[in-house]
């Protein structure tokens, strides 16, 4: 089912024009300098994995990936991928990347379960990264160091977009602000989570919303987090689990936070073990992507997604992720925003 969120006077700030030069500045401006502040080199990505290695990315474990046969090799699956969360990991160890080091790699995929709307589309696009760490750094401080470095490039391209278009102002804050999925479950225990991150963002503007994926008090989930690569349950110093979380920006002109990036440590074995039981999902230890994981072939690692589209509407003050990429959408929802002056490319 689609939704669509309809702004208020929205009149875009830039024409078609524009809006492509923005989108290709940004594009360029904001994964050079997450290439210089997480040390990592760019690497070239499939578009699809085998299926049955356990290398796709599983997301909620219910997205039904695009499979279609290969004839040159009998007839085998192959998937797009969701993300590349797993095969970045392979990847740095078949480069044999050092601690402090990773990769980063422009990711496209299909994903065919979403519901289509201001904010999702049928096509994503995102830069997937992933960097080598050691045994010291799988903790809270290093995740926010992390998340620091990568607030820090979106700072400096907000200010780029302000350069190129003063029409558009900065309106960042100058630090983003941290909490935990529990502490946010308390200070809101009303609130359904979806609630609690537009009351939270409204407030703050920037937020990283800590452990995503394990149930909280209540017995529910924040969210949803496939349990082979996020390390969600390994608890902190507070005494709450997760080495994970969101990266939330608050949106102007949709009145609402938008998730800007998914990242976090990744699982070692034991939290994969963990992870896998909890979710009577042991059976896939056995695949590929596993083994691996469990033989210690397999660095120690931290990575994410950012979304390149939303990044773009985000920058840009667009009301449709549909005015930054191509993509098919419903025509009743085309109709009513070329009505609402939310030209759909």
């Amino acid at each position: 089912m689609s939704y669509l969120i309809k702004p208020q006077n929205y009149t875009p700030l830039l024409d078609l024009k524009q809006t492509e030069l923005g989108i290709k500045q940004i594009k360029e401006f904001f994964q050079m300098n997450l290439s210089s502040e997480l040390r990592l080199r760019r690497v070239t990505a499939p578009l699809f994995v085998l299926k049955g290695t356990g290398i796709n990315d599983d997301l909620n474990g219910v997205e039904r990936p695009v499979s279609f046969p290969i004839k040159d090799l009998g007839e085998s699956q192959a998937e797009v991928v969701h993300s590349l969360a797993k095969w970045k990991r392979v990847t740095l160890a078949d480069y044999h990347i050092e601690p402090g080091y990773g990769i980063y790699t422009d990711m496209n995929a299909i994903r065919p379960d979403e519901e289509l709307g201001n904010l999702h589309s049928l096509y994503v696009d995102q830069w997937d990264w992933e960097r080598v760490i050691t045994r010291a750094d799988r903790n809270v401080d290093f995740l926010k160091e992390i998340v620091g470095r990568i607030y820090a490039a979106m700072i400096r391209t907000e200010y780029m977009v302000y350069e190129m278009y003063p029409q558009i102002k900065p309106c960042l804050p100058q630090k983003i602000h941290f909490i935990h999925s529990e502490e946010l479950k308390q200070l809101y225990p009303d609130m359904e989570p979806k609630e609690r991150e537009n009351r939270v963002t409204k407030e703050y503007g920037a937020v990283f919303i800590i452990g995503i994926g394990g149930k909280l008090s209540d017995g529910k989930k924040h969210d949803g987090r496939a349990p082979d690569y996020d390390d969600y349950s390994t608890v902190g110093p507070t005494g709450f689990p997760g080495l994970n979380g969101d990266i939330l920006l608050w949106d102007e002109v949709l009145q609402r936070a938008i998730e800007l990036s998914s990242m976090g440590i990744r699982v070692d074995k034991e939290a994969l073990q963990r992870q896998l039981k909890e979710e009577g999902e042991e059976k896939r230890l056995a695949l590929y992507f596993h083994k691996r994981l469990m033989n210690d072939t397999l660095p120690l690692s931290i990575g994410g997604g950012i979304g390149q589209s939303r990044l773009c509407m985000y920058y840009l003050r667009k009301a449709h992720i549909g005015e930054i990429q191509a993509s098919i959408w419903p025509e009743e929802m085309r109709k009513e925003c070329e009505r609402l002056q939310m030209p759909l490319i």
